[in-house]
Formats: C-alpha cells, structure tokens, sequence
C-alpha cells in the first residue's frame, strides 16, 4: 500500500490559501498514485489563530465536500488531518476520510485537547475513537496530543487497525518526544505508524516537522526533516501479521489486572 503523507507550512487564519495550497499538494501528490494521502491537523487554518470560531467550518460542511471532491476526482483515499470545525455553538478539532469513491467514511474529533496550549478552553473534546477501512484493511486515528495516552491508542488498535495515522502540529521544542512517541506506539501495538507533522511558523509556534512512517518494528521507513516535503513509503501490510506472530503480545497480554482508573 502507498502512502503520502504531506509536511506542510500553512498559514495562521489565512483559510482560502490554506485550501488552495492542500489542493495543490493533493493534486501534485496524486500524480505519483498513491493509495492513501495524509495531511497535518488543522490545515484550515493552523494551530490555531485568535479569531478561531469564527474561522471555523461550519458542520465540516466545505471540509467535506472538498475532502469528497479530492478524492474522487483523482481516485485516492484521503485522511484529511484535521480541520477547525464549529457544530451546534463548539468549537471541535475534527477529522474526516475520504474514500477514493468520494465517500465520508469515518470522521473523529481530537479527544485530548492541549491543556498546555489552552486547547481545551477553546475547543470541546470528542468523545470515541475513529476506526474504518480502505481497501478493506482496517485502520484507526488519533490526532496529535492523542498520542501521549498509549491506552488510547491500544484501544484504536484493539479495533483492529493495521494503521494508525497521526496528524499533528507538533511544536519543534518537543520534536524528540515526537519521534520517540511515535516509535514506542508502533512498536508496542505492532501496527504501521504514519505520523504527519506540520512545519514552519507564527508569531508563537514553530512546528516541527519530521513526518515519519514507521512500520511495526519500530524502523522508520520515511522521516521528514524541517521544512516542506511530501513523505511517500510503500508499506507491506503482510508485515503485521508476521510481527505479531513472532511476539504475540495480544495473546500474552493480562488485561484483567490493568486498572487503568
């Protein structure tokens, strides 16, 4: 399965560039027929600028459709990172994925929002997990912070996903953690990480970068650096199976003695 995952520098509240610009890099990426294209979180605007509410989509209504439209016209699965999105008077973090027909197959909002970084006083958190097919191969996401909580992400793979995509505006001060992260959720799910990043930066955030596909052992197939890159890498899902055979840590695990409250 191929897979293209865009690092990119978007601008903060500049929404049309930012839409023309995936558009461009979902056009130019679709040449080389991949199967899946990712993109980073919050490309609709960036992470994110003050007037955030009024920015946002609302419903997802235009990420959708473009999403849709994307897919379709050029007959690839897209994981479309994730977009502001405003529901109902909230605020949301909101992933969509299209399949190449120009279906919305799955949708999933950020559920661990950056206290930090005062996320959670602007947006609302999701409430369940995102898990869906393409190709008939079962996947999963979270989006960003989300991979910080390794329960979280053992409960995507339980689903039984054979990917995990990671869309992320990750900051350069904390890039290490990023790789390592990364690294430590496949190796100990046995899954294929593709973890896509954004880079460059505003006037309070610098992004950074290094995208990374990882396969089940934990080897990093494609790492990007600092700046824009569109990452590819050719995965063999086959090598799931095979790992998980070798070390069977589902079979071995207790999780009747895990309290996890």
């Amino acid at each position: 399965m191929k897979i293209a995952a865009a690092q990119m520098s978007l601008r903060l509240g500049d929404v049309e560039h930012n839409y023309k610009q995936v558009e461009d890099w979902i056009r130019n990426a679709a040449q080389e027929r991949p199967d899946i294209i990712v993109l980073p979180e919050m490309w609709n605007t960036s992470f994110y600028p003050d007037n955030i509410r009024e920015l946002a989509d609302e419903d997802g209504r235009r990420t959708q459709a473009f999403l849709s439209e994307s897919a379709a016209r050029f007959g690839v699965h897209i994981v479309g990172g994730s977009a502001a999105v405003r529901r109902e008077g909230k605020l949301y973090n909101t992933m969509y994925v299209a399949d190449r027909s120009g279906h919305i197959v799955s949708s999933y909002d950020k559920v661990h929002l950056f206290a930090p970084g005062h996320e959670d006083e602007k947006f609302t958190p999701g409430t369940k997990g995102c898990a869906f097919s393409l190709d008939g191969i079962p996947m999963a996401a979270v989006i960003c912070y989300d991979v910080r909580f390794p329960e979280w992400v053992r409960m995507a793979t339980l689903t039984g996903a054979q990917i995990i995509f990671v869309p992320a505006a990750w900051p350069a001060s904390r890039v290490d953690h990023w790789c390592i992260l990364n690294q430590a959720r496949a190796i100990e799910n046995q899954l294929f990480i593709v973890a896509v990043n954004s880079c460059g930066s505003t006037d309070s955030m610098q992004f950074g970068g290094h995208s990374m596909i990882i396969d089940p052992w934990g080897n990093v197939l494609a790492q990007g650096g600092d700046g824009e890159e569109m990452l590819r890498a050719d995965i063999d899902l086959d090598s799931v199976t095979d790992i998980r055979s070798r070390i069977n840590i589902f079979h071995d695990r207790q999780p009747g003695l895990y309290d996890l409250t």
